[in-house]
């Protein structure tokens, strides 16, 4: 959906209004009905609630224009900060309007406080976001925050305290009422993730834990903001500047972890898993059980890229990074070491560990083998499959694991793999440090620069 020639569709501002042309209208048939029966009953619910009120009190007015006023200003002056978040993250995203919009919920009428919530948003949209995100996401994620404030306002309507700036909430009825906010705001968001992906693990369309706390601590910012509008509306100016270095401390967490991160595949860069995984194996004690590592690398993978070409190639390479993902559990450490060669560290494992370890390497090259790679082309959708992926596996003992000694039998067996026809899985032998150097300039050094590819 267009909104005018600075869009990220640089269209005119006249196609806005060409309806049939708006994006939203591209969206699968299972999600477009959701997206508009959430937005259709936000819209509803705000009419509804301003047909029946008497209407706003002169001091209502000047607390929903002074929150709406907070809100802009704290857009504006957080503004470049809001966009380098949004350009480095992806998936759910907290951007601390919370703080205008729960405060307005906790100090007005439902719809008062759903008209704020609109009007910071759509200032937040046009200033911060509009060129990353399209209008019809915003419009769901505006009509999510709507209900949001709807259903936290009422929550406090009836919970004794009524809906004046001085009334007495109660700590439980602002807990009910911040969790209320979170609930439906979280819920909607996710499930729209959900609806559009039918195969995400329900723990993936969440935000991650610390985005939730983030969340919560937002919220709280907000209840102490419509507390301090009731004894001075002057005091609420205290809290933007904790806000802004809030914005800040975000961002710089963001960043460390879009450095961390390969930009192809999502995984853990090769410096990054490296470093995780040497604390991992110093933390290791003989009651965590045994540890393993995985060194896999696809097979004759630069015959796709000429092929195919290298957008092709780096799709595939997210379809793997993912299979990979799906095969081992959270807290296994995932990482790309460069080219077409992944690696896994294991934790926990079973027993002696080589059975459950070979087992993982198995199942990895089994759900390649059977992948099937959907690309999009103007000439139509292309199919990338016969894929194969040979893995090397190196098991850990219970005291004194040496990463590199892993990596190096690691690699050693999946060299074995490589001349034994590919497409196999070998366990490496658990030779001395010293003895296993033939293959060590393939590893990534404690720089993490990246390996040389296998082929």
């Amino acid at each position: 959906m267009g909104s005018d020639g600075a869009t990220e569709t640089g269209r005119p501002l006249s196609r806005m209004f060409a309806v049939r042309r708006w994006a939203i209208w591209a969206l699968p048939a299972r999600l477009l009905g959701p997206v508009l029966l959430v937005e259709v009953t936000s819209v509803a619910l705000i009419v509804l609630g301003l047909a029946g009120h008497a209407g706003p009190t002169p001091a209502q007015l000047q607390i929903a224009g002074v929150l709406c006023l907070l809100g802009i200003a704290h857009t504006e002056v957080a503004v470049g900060v809001e966009r380098v978040r949004r350009r480095v993250t992806d998936g759910n995203h907290v951007d601390l309007s919370s703080v205008w919009t729960f405060a307005a919920a906790v100090a007005l009428p439902p719809s008062y406080a759903a008209l704020v919530a609109v009007i910071v948003h759509c200032h937040l949209w046009w200033r911060a976001w509009r060129l990353r995100v399209p209008l019809y996401k915003q419009t769901f994620t505006s009509a999510t925050v709507v209900l949001a404030c709807i259903a936290s306002a009422t929550v406090l309507q009836h919970s004794g305290g009524g809906t004046e700036i001085g009334s007495n909430h109660q700590l439980w009825a602002l807990g009910l009422a911040l969790l209320a906010y979170t609930t439906v705001n979280s819920c909607l968001v996710a499930g729209a993730i959900a609806v559009s992906s039918p195969e995400a693990n329900l723990t993936k369309v969440f935000a991650p834990w610390d985005e939730n706390v983030l969340e919560i601590a937002t919220l709280c910012l907000g209840a102490l903001a419509a507390i301090a509008l009731g004894v001075n509306p002057w005091l609420v100016l205290l809290v933007l500047p904790p806000l802004l270095v809030l914005h800040r401390a975000v961002l710089v967490r963001q960043l460390e972890e879009a450095a961390s991160t390969d930009g192809k595949t999502g995984l853990l860069n090769a410096a990054a898993w490296h470093a995780q995984a040497e604390r991992a194996l110093r933390r290791a004690s003989r009651h965590d059980g045994a540890k393993g590592v995985l060194v896999l690398d696809l097979d004759h993978f630069k015959s796709v890229n000429d092929t195919y070409g290298h957008l092709a190639g780096d799709q595939v390479l997210a379809a793997v990074a993912a299979a990979l993902r799906t095969e081992v559990r959270d807290r296994d450490l995932v990482g790309r070491f460069g080219g077409e060669e992944f690696v896994v560290l294991l934790g926990g494992l079973e027993g002696s560990g080589t059975a459950e370890l070979e087992a993982v390497g198995e199942r990895i090259r089994r759900r390649v083998a059977n992948l099937r790679v959907e690309i999009p082309t103007p000439d139509g959708p292309l199919t990338v499959a016969g894929l194969t992926v040979s893995v090397g596996a190196a098991l850990s003992p219970t005291e004194g694991a040496d990463l590199r000694t892993l990596l190096q039998i690691a690699d050693a067996a999946l060299y074995t793999a490589k001349r034994a026809g590919r497409n196999v899985v070998r366990m490496g032998l658990a030779v001395p440090a010293q003895h296993t150097t033939q293959h060590a300039g393939r590893l990534p050094t404690a720089a993490g620069e990246p390996p040389a590819a296998a082929g």
